[in-house]
């Protein structure tokens, strides 16, 4: 089987062609979990089936580490644009990618023939509680207090397709995410598990963010993450629309069109090797 290596703000993934690698939907999950471990495997955060798709240019078939489905995610939706330019599956600069029935428009940077930049519409943030989902006694989670391992925090809720709590602090660097990540994750409020940033705001257009990615652990960056930490940094009136997001892997531009409501993420898409195992 033939892959692809490829990773946005070293958030890693693995990239097969689906139209080329015939795989039972019944074993995609097995697989998962042998091509992404970091030993035995290829490694990375989860693998990446593109597709043929009907209702839109491609389809993202998306996996965590754990053989777990997800949703959405920005940093491999971007490489996903990266992957079928520079292998020639399109000459188009500005396509849609369909992930787990929600339609995204990509559109590419392009130098030396190759992508290194993609802007993508993520959409319109979703911020009913029972939308996203977290059990809430409001309509809406923000600024909502959370007690995890007898300490309280206070976390905003947003749906970019997948779950993510935002929780806001004053330092993140010495953060000791791998002790708290899982208990947000798998906290009874989260019927569907969570994602959870962990934040602190430099100034109005500037955040630090960490990761815990459900289903994965730690990343170094987070695509739909970073979006969803912008839209609850504006509601929390801390920042303004546009926002660079500090990673441990890079930095993304994110802008939150109030007037579209939707939210506009780019970044880079890097290639690191093509692979058959």
């Amino acid at each position: 089987m033939k892959f692809t290596k490829m990773h946005g703000c070293g958030n890693d993934y693995i990239y097969i062609d689906g139209s080329r690698e015939q795989i039972a939907a019944e074993k995609k999950p097995e697989l998962v979990r042998k091509l992404s471990d970091r030993h035995f495997g290829v490694g990375g955060d989860g693998v990446i089936f593109i597709n043929p798709s009907e209702e839109a240019d491609f389809e993202m078939e998306m996996y965590n580490a754990d053989g777990s489905r997800a949703e959405m995610c920005g940093n491999g939706i971007r490489c996903v644009a990266k992957y079928v330019y520079d292998k020639g599956l399109t000459e188009k600069k500005c396509f849609t990618v369909i992930s787990a029935g929600k339609v995204k428009t990509l559109n590419l940077t392009i130098q030396d023939k190759k992508v290194v930049l993609v802007k993508v519409n993520m959409g319109a943030p979703m911020l009913q509680a029972a939308d996203i989902p977290v059990i809430s006694q409001q309509d809406q989670v923000i600024d909502e207090p959370i007690t995890v391992q007898g300490r309280e925090y206070r976390m905003t809720c947003v749906s970019m397709g997948n779950p993510h709590a935002v929780v806001f602090m004053e330092d993140v660097k010495d953060l000791e995410i791998h002790k708290i990540g899982p208990y947000f994750e798998n906290h009874e409020r989260f019927p569907m598990r969570t994602n959870t940033e962990f934040v602190k705001v430099i100034d109005r257009n500037t955040v630090e963010m960490r990761v815990w990615e459900r289903g994965t652990g730690e990343t170094l960056a987070c695509g739909t993450g970073a979006s969803a930490t912008v839209v609850a940094c504006i509601l929390n009136g801390l920042t303004e629309e546009q926002v660079t997001v500090k990673l441990k892997g890079g930095e993304l531009e994110i802008y939150w069109d109030r007037k579209e409501n939707l939210v506009y993420m780019t970044g880079p898409a890097e290639f690191v090797f093509d692979g058959e195992i």
